[in-house]
């Protein structure tokens, strides 16, 4: 078995990793449990969702780095999970303006800047869109396709390993996991893509709600559970990360992304825990803001 393979350090190594993984658990149900008696239930259920995001991967992480034969399966369930996490990302965003008819209101002769990352962020030329209801459902579409494509691509996957044509670390071109992984990229930069743009025009209006540390946190996830696993595997595969008996260097490559990921989703529950509970005051009415607008035009 693997434990005893493990000499102490690496048993030490093991345990505190883990015990760190069942704190984020313990963190997260807490955390649940209070938002579900603090939150109203039209956001209960959303907050919940991007809540344990973290901890979901943090386990994944843990399972994945006990029974290394279970880690394309681990990986592929944090990734379905983060999917819909991103949709639901959006979907609070457009809550905490009140709704979608709220938000068409407040900026009714608004314009979203699609010039933003990660797709156009140099691309400072394109135009402005006006934020219509039909905008806004587009921009649902970006992150909802991304919530149902990467599980058919996942269950696509997972058909081509039971028959033996498909190697998570095969990216030749004749191999149909470079062509997935592909398509996948494309379709998680539209999906980043919708949510920078609502981001980039509600943050203002939203940030009395705690908007910004909520989008880093989200975007720290993003980063740790993709660009940076994919930069370690690709290390891996070109054996910049050398091999230690028993250990491949793919296997290390993938020992060393989930221990990093463990750790990493470790001290953003904690910080989520700090950012969610946190206490906000609610949006001003919207009569509250044209009486505002009113008074400033009447001023000299």
């Amino acid at each position: 078995s693997l434990s005893a393979g493990l000499d102490l350090p690496g048993r030490f190594l093991f345990a505190t990793l883990t015990l760190m993984t069942l704190i984020a658990i313990l963190v997260f149900i807490e955390e649940a449990v209070y938002i579900y008696r603090k939150i109203p239930s039209s956001k209960r259920s959303i907050i919940i969702w991007i809540n344990a995001a973290a901890p979901v991967i943090s386990t994944t992480s843990c399972i994945g780095m006990w029974i290394p034969r279970s880690t394309m399966f681990t990986d592929f369930t944090a990734g379905i999970f983060f999917a819909i996490v991103i949709h639901k990302f959006l979907m609070m965003m457009i809550k905490e303006c009140g709704g979608q008819k709220l938000l068409l209101r407040r900026f009714e002769n608004g314009r979203f800047a699609i010039s933003t990352g990660p797709c156009c962020c140099c691309c400072l030329c394109l135009p402005r869109v006006p934020i219509t209801r039909r905008t806004l459902f587009w921009l649902k579409v970006g992150t909802f396709q991304f919530a149902v494509f990467r599980p058919v691509l996942v269950f696509l996957s997972v058909v081509l390993w039971s028959n033996g044509n498909y190697a998570l670390y095969n990216l030749s071109l004749k191999e149909p996991a470079l062509w997935i992984n592909i398509f996948m990229g494309v379709l998680t930069l539209t999906a980043l893509w919708a949510v920078g743009i609502v981001f980039r025009k509600v943050r203002s209006l939203l940030n009395c709600k705690n908007i910004i540390p909520k989008f880093a946190l989200y975007q720290f996830i993003v980063i740790l559970n993709h660009l940076q696993t994919t930069i370690i595997r690709m290390f891996a595969t070109q054996k910049i990360i050398p091999c230690a008996p028993p250990l491949s260097s793919t296997a290390r490559g993938t020992y060393i992304a989930q221990q990093l990921l463990i750790m990493e989703m470790f001290l953003i529950t904690v910080i989520s825990r700090v950012v969610y509970r946190r206490k906000y005051h609610d949006l001003e009415p919207l009569e509250c803001m044209d009486e505002e607008a009113g008074d400033k035009k009447q001023a000299p």
